[in-house]
């Protein structure tokens, strides 16, 4: 068995005990943001998992974008990376 080349680590122990790996990840090409897929991408970035200038060039995400999921997510959970919650935990 053959084990193909990658820069950084192939799995991260999360806080709560769970393994993570790259294939946790979304897809490269995914449209439909759920909050469930946020929320990978915002661990696998927290956890070191993959770095954020990689994460951004991969899901072809904005810089500001991709810091409002993080504050959404430590200031009010996960939940607060659901579409219909924006309004509600919005800052302004």
């Amino acid at each position: 068995m053959y084990l193909k080349k990658v820069d950084g680590p192939r799995a991260v122990t999360l806080a709560d005990g769970t393994v993570m790996t790259v294939a946790d990840l979304p897809a490269p090409d995914t449209r439909r943001w759920v909050a469930s897929r946020k929320a990978a991408v915002v661990r696998g970035v927290v956890y070191g998992l993959i770095g954020k200038d990689d994460a951004l060039r991969r899901y072809r995400l904005s810089e500001d974008e991709f810091i409002e999921w993080v504050k959404a997510v430590s200031t009010h959970g996960e939940a607060a990376l659901k579409t219909t919650m924006v309004q509600k935990y919005r800052q302004l």
